[in-house]
């Protein structure tokens, strides 16, 4: 557990005053009201974010109103180096960065020396040269404003000039042909210059209106090409190593243009990339979860720099690793971008679209009714009189392990029941048969009474507000006492009509068959009273009861249809599986094309095993059931590594520390069904203590394959086979590697066999137990053995050859060995309690009358969860 920390302990590590961190944390806006609360890792942030705003707006003012005591100068120069040569040649960019600060004496202080004169004169040079070449930039860029915008006026001469040139073209043809012949020298000659040379063409003038300088204007012409030299000296200062032919062809583009006119091109025409010149402020879109690369990328940022502002907020997260909503918020703000709570997925709400259209008209439907009870109550062969079949004797060892589902065609119509397991480690399964029901009928023995289960049973009941039914069974035995089952069910609420209350209870006996049509009636009559409808046709929707992986089939879910009809060929999506339904089967195993409300079947075609108690719902395509399987295991999957992940620094050092000393049994779970996984993996979790901790490292459902041996192998586990077997494959794996495999049938086996492995690896705990006290008397003197203390055996017995321990006052002063034990000069091997003896302690002489020698042995205990 991660040490919480006190505004207290927080103001003595930032060595700040309790009241003012109080004032910042309420500036902050959060409210404590005493030093003694303590403050989460989430305030600590808020409160980092709130100082740092505060810090840039105090800067703010000195920038304003006041004269900063300290400059900062940071320089940056970056040059290119060649290093090999021929094919191996490579260009290498070093960048040398350089940081210096100044800080400005306080009044009152020394007039700064000789040193810090230079340095801050210096400072003004440095000043005075960037001033003059950020003038010397801008006046680079007036001139070439200047030498564009007069390239583009004389575009528009030349232009104007050939309108002109065109118009007494025309004229002079329109005069042409009106018989004027002066005209057409005249012409000619207002077309040739000077020695008859052609005058120059205007049509070529709008090349300067693209950027580029006309040929005939010589002026402009010499203004560009100097420009483009300056940019070409500047872009390449400092790499001295470029030849001629390097500089010409870096600063030509792939179309042959030089890169001043392209960019100049670019920047007229608008197109082209610019550099920003403020941070960039994203809305970012996050979810319930979200993996720290998605997060990234959303901000535009490498995953190492988002991985790094968490490390500083104190979460240690992988870049594949998901992070919630909250932290994901706090670290975007963080970063200088905006959160925005992602909406919900467009598949789920197709779905949810999907199940409000098929709303019709509702009917009468048979009543769900699940069998509860304690253990070894009847609940399975009171089940089996109704069915008529033999369904206990099939279980092993007559315990029901699954959640059977069976409708039954009686007098009083048709019911669907449920039969729960009654074994402790399966509070789940009566959990979840107690939601999916309409009736719970309760058995209790007559002759046993109300038992833990029993008790458990009515809680999951009242918790699913189903009514309950109590089924006395077993009063055909001699010492069965209904009335007294009646009595214990008083204490937990539960009252008979007999005393006045509201809870039908039918004595009745499974074995013989008497009172089963009145509970069967009692069913009927609270079916009627519930008055339980359902919509017959259009898309089904319902619940997974149980499911398992057969090895011939593939993945089998038995459902329970809640709404609508199930046919062969719909398509469906079940928790984060789909599928297309290519077979109904009822619970005696006879194909059905279709099934309605009420009605349990098994499902075949599924993509994968679902999870029992997973609702499913029938959809038009396959392309939304994949889309919604897809996005639920998206989402299932991210949940489940936040919740594993130990993100924060205090948990991890947390199970740093409690993982010292502990030992781990590790386990690989593998059964026939969905429902005895969640049981097993339950139960053998819950065995874990101090000493030693149950891990299940893997459990699903089908055979051990090689990849579970695989996986118990490398992890040293122990494979538990529950109803299922290892293949060929699983086999040689499990034999070369020495894997300890064990098969079970019974849940009861599998729990006592792991305390059985854990008892082993915690191995024996040595125990002193004290078996005598003797109290000195008086003390004699030996020549062969120095010291013998005459005792009187107070307690126990004191043997020979034992370790002591010499006590004064009841505190220990020695700890030996017993090396003379006699009663009147003679050895005997031990002296019981009431009688007197003389005890030669081994190594220790100085025994006084009045100490107590205290014999005690060391034993073996083994070790037990």
């Amino acid at each position: 557990m991660s040490q919480q920390t006190t505004i207290r302990k927080l103001a003595e590590l930032v060595n700040t005053p309790v009241e003012k961190l109080l004032e910042q944390l309420a500036e902050a806006g959060m409210t404590f009201s005493g030093p003694d609360q303590v403050v989460t890792s989430i305030e600590k942030v808020k409160l980092l974010g709130f100082l740092k705003r505060a810090h840039g707006k105090a800067d703010q003012a000195a920038e304003v109103g006041e004269v900063p005591k300290k400059i900062t100068l940071n320089r940056s120069r970056k040059q290119e180096l060649t290093v090999g040569g021929g094919k191996n040649r490579s260009t290498v960019d070093v960048v040398v960065r350089k940081k210096v600060t100044l800080v400005k004496p306080t009044d009152g202080a020394a007039t700064p020396g000789d040193e810090r004169a230079e340095i801050l004169r210096k400072l003004e040079e440095s000043k005075q040269r960037n001033l003059a070449e950020q003038e010397k930039l801008a006046a680079d860029d007036k001139r070439r404003a200047d030498v564009i915008e007069a390239a583009r006026r004389q575009a528009e001469e030349a232009a104007k000039l050939k309108a002109e040139e065109d118009a007494k073209a025309k004229l002079a043809d329109a005069s042409a042909l009106a018989g004027d012949g002066e005209e057409q020298p005249v012409r000619k000659a207002a077309t040739t210059h000077g020695h008859g040379h052609p005058k120059p063409a205007p049509a070529r003038a709008p090349e300067a209106a693209r950027g580029a300088p006309a040929h005939k204007t010589r002026g402009s012409h010499a203004m560009v090409s100097t420009v483009e030299d300056d940019d070409r000296t500047n872009r390449f200062a400092g790499q001295m190593h470029l030849s001629a032919s390097d500089r010409a062809r870096r600063s030509t583009s792939s179309r042959g243009k030089p890169k001043a006119r392209r960019q100049t091109e670019q920047a007229r025409s608008g197109s082209g990339f610019t550099r920003p010149t403020a941070p960039i402020v994203r809305e970012v879109a996050i979810g319930e979860t979200i993996t720290v690369g998605d997060l990234a990328q959303k901000m535009a940022l490498k995953g190492g720099d988002v991985v790094k502002a968490l490390f500083k907020m104190g979460v240690m997260a992988t870049i594949n690793q998901a992070i919630d909503y909250d932290t994901a918020a706090l670290v975007t703000e963080e970063l200088g971008h905006t959160v925005v709570k992602a909406g919900a997925e467009t598949a789920e709400d197709a779905l949810l679209a999907h199940v409000e259209e098929t709303q019709g008209n509702k009917v009468a439907r048979p009543p769900v009714v699940t069998i509860m009870g304690h253990v070894d109550h009847g609940k399975t062969s009171l089940l089996d009189y109704i069915r008529r079949t033999k369904v206990a004797s099939g279980e092993a060892g007559g315990i029901t392990q699954h959640i059977g589902a069976y409708h039954v065609e009686t007098p009083k119509g048709v019911i669907s029941f449920l039969d729960t397991p009654g074994h402790a480690a399966f509070t789940s399964m009566r959990a979840r048969g107690a939601k999916l029901t309409d009736i719970v009928v309760l058995v209790v023995a007559a002759d046993d009474g109300v038992m833990p289960q029993t008790k458990e049973a009515i809680q999951h009941a009242k918790a699913a507000g189903v009514p309950l039914i109590v089924a006395i069974n077993k009063i055909d035995k001699s010492d069965a006492d209904p009335l007294r089952v009646k009595n214990e069910l008083l204490s937990e609420q539960v009252v008979a009509e007999d005393f006045g209350g509201e809870t039908q209870m039918v004595e009745l006996s499974a074995k013989t068959g008497d009172g089963v049509d009145d509970l069967l009636d009692a069913i009927s009559l609270q079916a009627e009273v519930l008055e339980l409808k359902a919509v017959p046709d259009g898309r089904a929707t319902g619940v997974v009861i149980e499911s398992a992986l057969d090895k011939g089939r593939g993945p089998v879910a038995t459902v329970l249809i809640q709404q609508g009809e199930l046919k062969k060929g719909d398509y469906l999506v079940c928790g984060v599986q789909y599928g297309r339904v290519r077979a109904l089967f009822d619970e005696t195993g006879s194909q059905v094309q279709s099934a309605g409300p009420s009605i349990p079947v098994q499902v075949l075609g599924l993509s994968g095993v679902p999870d029992a108690g997973d609702d499913f719902v029938v959809v038009d395509d396959e392309r939304l059931a994949k889309d919604v399987a897809q996005q639920r295991d998206a989402k299932r999957r991210e949940s489940r590594l936040v919740a594993q992940a130990g993100n924060r620094m205090e948990d991890i050092m947390a199970q740093m520390g409690k993982g010292e000393g502990q030992l781990s049994l590790n386990l690989v779970i593998k059964a026939d069904v969905q429902g005895s996984v969640e049981a097993l993996r339950q139960a053998l979790t819950a065995l874990s203590n101090d000493q030693i901790r149950i891990n299940v490292i893997t459990s699903g459902v089908g055979g051990i394959t090689e990849s579970d041996a695989n996986a118990a192998a490398t992890a040293k586990a122990t494979v538990i086979g529950f109803n299922v077997r290892a293949d060929a494959s699983a086999r040689k794996v499990i034999e070369s590697n020495g894997v300890d495999l064990r098969y079970f049938s019974i849940i009861y086996d599998v729990i006592d066999q792991v305390k059985q492995v854990a008892s082993g690896i915690l191995g024996v705990e040595i125990r002193e137990e004290i078996i005598g006290t003797a109290e000195v008397r008086d003390v004699f003197r030996s020549s062969k053995f120095g010291a013998v203390a005459g005792c009187m055996v107070v307690e126990g017995v004191v043997k020979r050859h034992k370790p002591i321990r010499v006590l004064r006052d009841n505190a220990v002063i020695f700890e030996g060995e017993l090396e003379s034990l006699r009663r009147f000069k003679e050895n005997v091997d031990e002296v019981r309690n009431g009688t007197e003896c003389g005890i030669g302690v081994k190594a220790y002489n100085d025994v006084k009358p009045g100490d107590q020698i205290e014999c005690f042995e060391r034993i073996e205990v083994q070790r037990t969860l």
